[in-house]
C-alpha cells in the first residue's frame, strides 16, 4: 500500500506505509532485555546497525522508552536515505532517554537532545555511552523546559534546524501551550517536524485540542497510522494556516 492515502478523523491526509500487523511486529522486535541482572538495569534496542543500551528509571515519566520511541527510531532507520539526515541539523524535545536522538546522530545527524533537569543527569549518560567513537558527529545534551526562555536557549536569529523530532510528548499533563509555543519557536520555514503521538482513550479529547491548536500553525500529514499501538507518526511544516 505504498503511498495510499487514506482519510482521518481529524480530517488529515493519512499516507499508509505498512499493514499494522506487519510493521508493529518488526517494530517491538528490536527490543530485548539482557540475559542476565546487572547492577544497573538497562534494555537494548536495535537500530541503525548498532546494539543501543538504554538504562532507564520507573521513578519518572520521561526516562522510560515507550513504544512511540521506537515507531519514531523505525521510521528514521528505514528512511534514513529519504529524509537525507546526514550532516543536517536535529533538535529532539523531550528526549527522555535519548533513544531517539542517539539513532538520529548514529545515522549522521548533527543532533541536540533536550529535557528537563531532572532527566539530563540519565540523558547524557545514555546519548555518551552509545555514539562515543561511533557517531560522525559528537550529539549535544540541553535542558529545555518548554515555554521557559527560549530565545536565551536557542536564539530565533541563528536557529537553522532542518528536523524537530518528538516521540510522546502530548499526554496529560499542564504544559501543552508551552509544549506548542516550544514548537513555534524552533521551527522555521524549513524544519520538518516528525512526532510521533500515542493516543489515550482518556485523554482524546485534550489530545484532539492540542492537534487542532497544532493545525492553525502547522501543516499535518499521517505518515503511519498503526491501531494496534494506538500511534500515530507525523510529518508537519510551518504553514500560513491561520485565517
Amino acid at each position: 500500500m505504498q503511498g495510499l492515502f487514506l482519510s482521518d478523523d481529524l480530517g488529515l491526509q493519512v499516507q499508509g506505509h505498512e499493514n499494522d500487523d506487519v510493521i508493529v511486529p518488526e517494530i517491538l522486535d528490536r527490543r530485548y532485555v539482557p540475559a542476565y541482572l546487572k547492577s544497573v538495569a538497562w534494555e537494548g534496542f536495535n537500530f541503525a546497525g548498532h546494539e543501543i543500551k538504554i538504562v532507564e528509571s520507573t521513578d519518572l515519566y520521561g526516562a522510560t522508552v515507550w513504544p512511540s520511541a521506537l515507531v519514531l527510531c523505525y521510521y528514521l532507520e528505514k528512511h534514513e536515505k529519504e529524509l537525507c539526515m546526514e550532516d543536517k541539523s536535529i533538535i529532539e524535545i523531550g528526549s527522555g532517554t535519548g533513544l531517539v536522538a542517539i539513532v538520529a546522530s548514529l545515522i549522521g545527524a548533527q543532533v541536540v537532545a533536550t529535557d528537563i533537569e531532572e532527566l539530563i543527569g540519565n540523558l547524557q549518560y545514555n546519548v555518551l555511552r552509545n555514539t562515543k567513537m561511533k557517531s560522525k558527529h559528537v550529539p549535544q545534551v540541553k535542558e529545555l523546559i518548554w515555554g521557559t526562555n527560549l530565545d536565551k536557549k536557542f536564539s530565533k536569529s541563528s536557529l537553522q534546524f532542518d528536523y524537530i523530532l518528538a516521540a510522546d510528548v502530548v499526554y496529560n499533563h499542564p504544559y501543552l501551550e508551552e509544549l506548542l509555543e516550544t514548537f513555534d519557536h524552533l521551527c522555521n520555514e524549513n524544519t520538518t517536524i516528525l512526532w510521533v503521538m500515542r493516543f489515550r482513550m482518556e485523554n482524546t479529547l485534550l489530545e484532539n485540542t492540542f492537534i487542532q491548536k497544532f493545525q492553525k500553525h502547522f501543516s499535518l500529514k499521517v505518515i503511519y497510522d498503526l491501531p494496534s499501538l494506538s500511534i500515530k507518526l507525523y510529518k508537519a511544516k510551518r504553514c500560513n494556516c491561520l485565517k
